[in-house]
């Protein structure tokens, strides 16, 4: 009998290490498949960020080609050219060329290599002139047409609160006007 229970004792110990090792293997496979399953999502993520922003680069040049197109040739700025018609053509074209930079800036932020910040201080240098500040004004109602929560609205307002700003200071130091937003 005891030979009997020694034998049960010794089955059931053998019989359980068994069970534990598969439950730790299975579990293991389970783990591993997880985590495999997990860096195909996040390759799949950073795959789809890279033709985002490819897609983006071409957008841009393609916005720059048209757009270097209209300032060259005053019969192609005339499709596009949505300027109160009482401001002379040499000025109009001035105007298409600073939104090429603005445009250029917001596409900067957007594929994430200028941050808020450095957006709003190159924005502050180019609002030093004269003709840049007379763009924005007469692209006003442009940026009227945006949705509100838009991202580019959203700018839009902040670029309005610069403007403002550095047309209430009193001070010729233009580079410590204002409030470069921290996000």
């Amino acid at each position: 009998m005891a030979t009997q229970n020694r034998f049960s004792r010794g089955l059931y110990t053998a019989t359980l290490a068994v069970a534990i090792a598969t439950a730790s293997a299975a579990l293991a496979s389970r783990q591993r498949r997880s985590e495999e399953a997990r860096l195909q999502q996040r390759q799949l993520e950073l795959e789809e960020l890279a033709i985002r922003r490819k897609a983006l680069a071409h957008q841009q040049r393609m916005q720059w080609e048209l757009l270097a197109r209209a300032i060259d040739d005053s019969s192609l700025a005339a499709v596009i050219d949505t300027y109160d018609k009482n401001i002379p053509a040499e000025r109009r074209r001035q105007f298409f060329y600073a939104n090429a930079w603005y445009v250029h800036l917001f596409h900067l932020y957007r594929a994430g290599l200028l941050d808020r910040e450095e957006l709003y201080r190159h924005l502050r240098e180019f609002f030093q002139s004269p003709i840049f500040r007379e763009y924005w004004e007469a692209s006003r109602h442009m940026r009227a047409s945006l949705n509100e929560a838009s991202e580019e609205a959203q700018l839009g307002y902040m670029v309005d609160g610069l403007v403002s700003d550095l047309d209430e200071a009193d001070t010729d130091e233009w580079w410590v006007v204002g409030n470069p937003p921290t996000d």
